[in-house]
């Protein structure tokens, strides 16, 4: 998740995402609205003798909102910490850490598939939630009563009861089997004990699913936006995530060449070739993409979309070399044939052109070829089988 990066620590970015910048005044806007009910619910269970009328007066309760949301941010960066401190000492890499609408996000470069270690990656935050809640109350517990003290420490009362409270709820809350929330991780990581990874997954993002549905119907019956967006989140997460986990287990030890269509086979364009005839081959050959060759050298690659940004009555004018991309991403031939989708999925294309460590070019891999190895795998098909197959239509180099 992108953000402006204010800083950093124990050598992670921390990085504010824009969305933080609106819900920080507005949960200072809902604190500071409440205070008096907030006051009365902490004074009930907790006998913190809090006196409210001191915390009404002026603008009080608004800096009071802003101290409690900006402490709460803090829990949550703090909680955020436990995750990456625990994965780090696993040798994980934590590239940063976000603070955005709905609290933070730890970003790791590779998540755990050690049970053991993602279970203690996942409860530390937790954890640390719960004490920061503790120490929240023994500050509490330190003050003297409310009603007999001067306004500075009844809003210290209310300040550090309220972030107790809350970092105590933000921890059972993340404690729900919501998979991808750490409650969720928990259930994986028991779950990956005795079964493959991606099927523990599949399983955690099931339970996942539901509990976001539980969440966002209880958030349309009681009106509460944020927990409609987080029932959003978590189930969108959860189908990413299980897919990109049953991606991983499907391409185990498949290579870019196991899957690409090989130069033998592939249909490439000339860059002297005009954009009107570019656009006839792609009719007849039902292509949509040509890597492009200048004395059998790759120099680019031209798409539908390229060809369509040319108006259509100056087609003949044009050649292949005025519309096709330069600046390519390719891939090499003993590449990983996940890190080929993830390389298409970053820059937004879908084919890369292989090239061998000479720079040749030796074939093209598509988002049709990963699929459809992807699809014969998951039926027992094996690399060898997928690298020497023909196509169903026999038309080689269908992208």
């Amino acid at each position: 998740m992108r953000g402006i990066k204010v800083g950093s620590a124990f050598g992670i970015p921390l990085r504010l995402n824009w969305t933080f910048l609106l819900v920080l005044p507005l949960f200072a806007y809902l604190i500071g609205q409440q205070v008096g009910e907030i006051v009365d619910v902490m004074n009930e269970t907790a006998g913190l003798g809090i006196d409210a009328a001191v915390l009404a007066a002026g603008p009080a309760p608004w800096l009071l909102g802003l101290a409690a949301a900006v402490g709460l941010f803090v829990g949550v960066l703090l909680h955020e910490f436990g995750h990456s401190l625990v994965a780090m000492r696993y040798g994980y890499e934590i590239e940063s850490i976000t603070l955005w609408l709905l609290g933070g996000l730890a970003s790791f470069s590779e998540f755990p598939e050690d049970w053991k270690h993602e279970f203690w990656i996942a409860i530390a935050g937790p954890l640390v939630s719960v004490a920061v809640g503790v120490a929240c109350y023994g500050v509490v517990f330190a003050l003297p009563a409310g009603t007999e003290a001067s306004v500075g420490v009844n809003a210290a009362l209310f300040v550090f009861g309220y972030l107790a409270l809350l970092n105590v709820v933000l921890a059972v809350f993340n404690m729900l089997p919501a998979f991808p929330m750490d409650g969720g991780r928990v259930l994986r990581a028991l779950l990956a004990r005795n079964q493959p990874h991606a099927q523990a997954t599949q399983r955690a993002a099931s339970v996942g699913k539901v509990f976001a549905f539980l969440m966002g119907i209880i958030g349309l019956l009681t009106f509460q936006l944020l927990l409609i967006v987080l029932a959003f989140f978590v189930y969108v997460a959860a189908s990413g995530e299980a897919q990109q986990t049953t991606l991983k287990a499907a391409f185990e030890d498949v290579a870019v060449a196991d899957v690409m269509t090989a130069r033998e086979n592939l249909h490439t364009v000339t860059d002297d070739a005009s954009v009107a005839d570019l656009m006839s081959r792609m009719f007849e050959e039902r292509h949509t993409g040509y890597p492009v060759l200048d004395g059998g050298e790759l120099v680019g690659m031209v798409t539908l979309e390229d060809a369509r940004s040319v108006p259509e009555v100056e087609r003949d004018a044009y050649r292949v070399d005025d519309v096709m991309a330069t600046d390519l991403v390719a891939a090499a031939p003993d590449a990983d044939a996940l890190t080929a989708l993830q390389s298409m999925q970053e820059h937004g294309v879908g084919r890369l052109p292989v090239v061998d460590a000479d720079g040749e070019l030796v074939g093209l891999i598509s988002r049709s070829d990963l699929m459809t190895a992807f699809n014969i795998i998951q039926t027992g098909g094996t690399p060898q089988v997928i690298g020497g197959r023909q196509r169903v239509d026999d038309e080689p180099g269908i992208l």
